[in-house]
């Protein structure tokens, strides 16, 4: 009788437990790594050439990237995206760089593999004519 006691109070807390576990397949964010040649700014924040770590996750109503240095002084940043859009998963990932007057500034992170395309906002300047570069990013395999 004690073991069906106990049998039933494992299955309840277990039945308990997930239901109250958030669907980990569709909550995974998208990670990867890249690496920056050159300092660029990114958003408000001016992140310094090297390797990074990078997760994309949700809060709230907006996507959250996370960058975390991964060589040299353990630095982090938290960029707000401005647009997130859809998009279909062929070619590699790419950071699209304007090179302006004041600096180079991200404008857009391609995702292909997560089936996403992130935009962050590039400060307005004189009306030179921005010169685009890109630089490849690798991205770690796990779903979105």
């Amino acid at each position: 009788m004690k073991s069906i006691r106990k049998f039933a109070y494992v299955a309840v807390l277990t039945l308990s437990a997930l239901n109250l576990a958030p669907n980990l397949a569709s909550a995974q964010d998208a990670t990867g790594t890249f690496t920056l040649t050159h300092e660029v700014h990114w958003q408000k924040a001016v992140v310094p050439a090297g390797e990074y770590r990078f997760t994309l996750g949700s809060e709230g109503s907006a996507e959250m990237l996370t960058l975390r240095k991964l060589s040299g002084n353990a630095t982090g940043f938290m960029l707000l995206v401005t647009d997130v859009e859809t998009s279909q998963p062929s070619g590699p990932s790419q950071l699209l760089v304007v090179s302006k007057p004041s600096g180079r500034f991200v404008s857009t992170m391609l995702l292909p593999e997560f089936g996403l395309t992130l935009h962050f906002a590039v400060p307005a300047e004189t009306p030179e004519v921005a010169r685009a570069t890109t630089d490849t990013i690798q991205t770690a395999s796990a779903a979105r």
